[in-house]
């Protein structure tokens, strides 16, 4: 089992934040990637609960989800593994 050890100076606390909340930022994208791909997937409206999305809606969201992926790709992040 590998130990990671991170130091930071005691006036560092929001980058010691911004390093252990990595992985909920991972997972909160994650969510929203899904629930972009419900919408283009399952023709899910996120504006009309319980009404089928607008074909802009789902083009929108197709298109959001690509850039979502091609930044995330940019910064070597992957929402698979």
């Amino acid at each position: 089992m590998a130990t990671i050890k991170i130091k930071f100076k005691d006036d560092e606390h929001d980058d010691a934040r911004t390093a252990l909340d990595g992985y909920k930022w991972k997972l909160a994208m994650w969510d929203l990637d899904q629930k972009l791909r419900s919408i283009v997937k399952y023709n899910a409206s996120l504006v009309m609960h319980n009404e089928p999305a607008t074909n802009a809606e789902i083009e929108l969201a197709d298109k959001i989800r690509e850039e979502i992926r091609d930044i995330l790709n940019g910064y070597n992040i992957n929402l698979e593994d």
